[in-house]
């Protein structure tokens, strides 16, 4: 299959730019204090905190998103969408990470946070679905993307983590955060695959 890379390229680097935006954002929110004492610190801690999930988060989406791409030859009309749909929902990280930062044991802004990360991760096993699609069942992504367990485990956690926020939010942050360290070393079968694949190109 030919690849389509100056395609795959400028999708990657769309979407590099919209989530070096949301970072930005993000941090914004991150107001300095009145005072110059490390005590006029302590009221940004639930907010920091927030920050630093949030960001872990969408370190872990450009990571993975990256790979992803790599291992794919090339993109149609139905990727770039899916692509748009996994960063609507990213580009809404900023707002519920400011409103659990402020109200971070309240059950609403809590399953809201969980339900903007659980469509996130549905929006990008939606995109793994249509890159497969787009570069056939023969092709190096399609071998790669076989049943992911994690995808599957994540999927659960968030909802728990949704439920759980009605009960005690804090076993929802629990949930969260627990997902986050399952996935923050990038899928080490697209890295072994790609480096396997440059050094037969190069030996070529």
């Amino acid at each position: 299959m030919k690849r389509n890379v100056l395609d795959r390229d400028r999708l990657e680097a769309f979407s590099d730019g919209v989530l070096a935006v949301i970072i930005t954002i993000m941090v914004l929110e991150l107001k300095v204090p009145v005072g110059g004492h490390l005590a006029d610190l302590h009221p940004m801690i639930p907010t920091f905190l927030a920050y630093v999930l949030s960001f872990t988060y969408v370190a872990i989406y450009w990571n993975n998103h990256h790979h992803l791409l790599r291992a794919s030859a090339g993109i149609n009309g139905a990727v770039m969408w899916a692509n748009l749909h996994l960063l609507f929902w990213l580009s809404l990280v900023p707002f519920v990470t400011a409103w659990l930062g402020e109200h971070r044991t309240e059950a609403v802004p809590t399953a809201v946070y969980g339900a903007v990360l659980l469509l996130a991760a549905a929006a990008y096993t939606i995109l793994t679905y249509t890159l497969v699609a787009a570069n056939g069942p023969g092709s190096l992504i399609a071998r790669l993307l076989r049943v992911d367990v994690k995808q599957l485990l994540s999927l659960f956690l968030y909802a728990c983590g949704i439920a759980a926020a009605f009960i005690a939010p804090w076993l929802s942050d629990v949930c969260y955060v627990v997902v986050a360290l399952i996935w923050l070393v990038p899928d080490r079968r697209i890295e072994r695959a790609l480096l396997e694949e440059d050094g037969s190109e190069t030996s070529a």
